[in-house]
Order: structure tokens, then C-alpha cells, then sequence
């Protein structure tokens, strides 16, 4: 599955329980391309760095409905 750089406008218009969903996605997804990149070389390893972002950004965005 190929990573696609979300938005924080486009985040902030899902419900919590997508954003939930779409979070444990990426942490599996993230956790699979780790697993890969200690036993073979990525393709794109730049697609971690995208991944990781991504899940700092809902999470920030959880936490901000938490709070609120």
C-alpha cells in the first residue's frame, strides 16, 4: 500500500472513529516496512519518514479532541 501524504484540513474533516482506524493502519504498515528495511533493502525508504509523520499528525489531532 502506498503512503499518501495526508493533510491536517483533510484529517481534522474525519470522524475519530476513521481517524482511529486509519492510525492502527499506518502502525502496521510502519511495522511491516521496519521489518522489511532489517532484512532487505526498501524500495523507498523515504516512505517511513512519510508514515511516521503521518502518524504524529493523528495522533496530535486525536489529542487535540481529547483535550477539547
Amino acid at each position: 500500500m502506498a503512503a499518501a501524504k495526508n493533510r491536517p484540513s483533510e484529517l481534522r474533516e474525519l470522524k475519530t472513529e476513521e481517524l482511529t482506524q486509519k492510525l492502527a493502519v499506518l502502525t502496521e504498515e510502519q511495522f511491516r516496512l521496519e521489518f522489511r528495511r532489517a532484512t532487505e533493502a526498501l524500495s523507498n525508504p523515504l516512505q517511513l519518514r512519510t508514515i511516521r509523520r503521518d502518524i504524529a499528525r493523528i495522533q496530535t489531532i486525536l489529542k487535540e479532541r481529547a483535550s477539547a
